[in-house]
């Protein structure tokens, strides 16, 4: 594998130590990073549709989130580009109604992620939900995603991960 390869894909845990860094670089020079993250998660969900993936967030939301505001639409997007920008984003749109502003809240995850394992689903429904009750990403909001998710940050770290080694998939010459 191409070290150059390597390092534009480490982008992605940038904000990590360089000692774990330094890890995750050997193991994807080795070849052995996807591998070992199939045998920790290797389960694919079964949410595939929008109206499924809707139902299985308003199922966390109403369990964790019942006063939040309701949500319109939860749907997979495909334009959504996970190894430049987001997992997921939330969108409040405004409109006028006669002499009232309504507002429809949506979520939108990345459509790569209709084949992902269930624990990586579940993180990003997660941190988009708490976004419902917290806009920025500081202490009250990890705690929130810790509250719904208690390992939130291991699954984070190796959501992580799993995109460095698409990334790198991606990049891999074919021999076929």
């Amino acid at each position: 594998m191409d070290t150059t390869v390597v390092e534009h894909a480490l982008r992605l845990i940038a904000g990590y130590g360089d000692a774990v860094r330094d890890q995750v670089r050997t193991l994807a020079l080795s070849g052995g990073l996807a591998e070992r993250l199939s045998r920790r998660y290797p389960e694919r969900h079964a949410v595939r549709t929008d109206a499924a993936l809707y139902d299985y967030t308003q199922a966390l939301k109403s369990r964790y989130l019942k006063s939040a505001p309701p949500l319109a639409k939860v749907v997979y997007a495909a334009r959504l580009d996970v190894i430049q920008n987001a997992l997921g984003t939330h969108t409040t749109i405004a409109r006028v109604q006669g002499a009232q502003l309504k507002a429809k809240r949506e979520i939108r995850i990345a459509a790569l992620f209709r084949d992902a394992p269930p624990e990586f689903l579940k993180m990003i429904v997660v941190h988009e939900l708490a976004h419902l009750r917290e806009r920025e990403h500081d202490r009250a909001f990890y705690a929130l995603c810790c509250h719904m998710e208690p390992d939130y940050h291991q699954l984070e770290f190796d959501l992580r991960l799993h995109l460095v080694a698409l990334a790198l998939d991606k990049a891999a010459p074919r021999t076929d």
